[in-house]
């Protein structure tokens, strides 16, 4: 364990404020605090208080070693606290407005516990990696979908190179037909 090193491990780790993303966040928040690290869990503020909500003020009472804090999302609180927040302006909303929030609060956390020695952010919070740059900390990246996914995500620039995106239904067909042909028998 970090701790047994006599080392402090302090990590913030920032889940994406889409539906249920926090659970697989939260899960390895959990196991890296398991062994020995200081843990700041972020969430939206909005997503924050859903938590609390659907949870109970109890999910967040704790050890003092593992906190939780929030950053704003730039939206606007809906009327109802148990609606949806639009998808489209949520992911631009908090591309365009989270950086600030979130380099701030590190800095809080290193200032007020311990240095932050590392963020773990979810893949889709581009706005992290420039944080963690400015502040010279090392970031790890949760992909919370499964592999084949990530392989699609990982391989779409090469799917336009090759003409195969965006979808064109016949030439499609033709394309992909021919890319599987050539995968299975190499040698034709």
């Amino acid at each position: 364990m970090a701790s047994q090193q006599g080392e402090e491990t302090n990590a913030v780790c920032i889940t994406s404020p889409l539906y249920k993303a926090h659970k697989p966040m939260l899960k390895l928040a959990k196991i890296l605090h398991s062994k020995g690290f200081d843990i700041t869990f972020v969430n939206t503020e909005f997503n924050h208080q859903r938590l609390i909500r659907s949870q109970g003020h109890q999910t967040l009472n704790g050890l003092p070693s593992f906190r939780f804090e929030t950053i704003p999302d730039g939206l606007t609180p809906p009327e109802n606290i148990d609606a949806t927040q639009d998808l489209l302006s949520l992911v631009k909303s908090v591309d365009e407005t989270c950086f600030g929030p979130f380099k701030s609060l590190v800095a809080k956390v290193s200032a007020s516990y311990s240095p932050v020695t590392c963020i773990v952010s979810d893949l889709v919070l581009g706005f992290t990696l420039d944080a963690a740059k400015e502040l010279d900390i090392p970031e790890f990246l949760l992909w919370r979908t499964g592999t084949g996914s990530l392989i699609c995500y990982d391989q779409y620039p090469n799917l336009l190179e090759k003409g195969l995106m965006p979808l064109k239904e016949v030439q499609l067909k033709r394309k992909m037909v021919k890319l599987i042909a050539s995968m299975l028998f190499p040698f034709d």
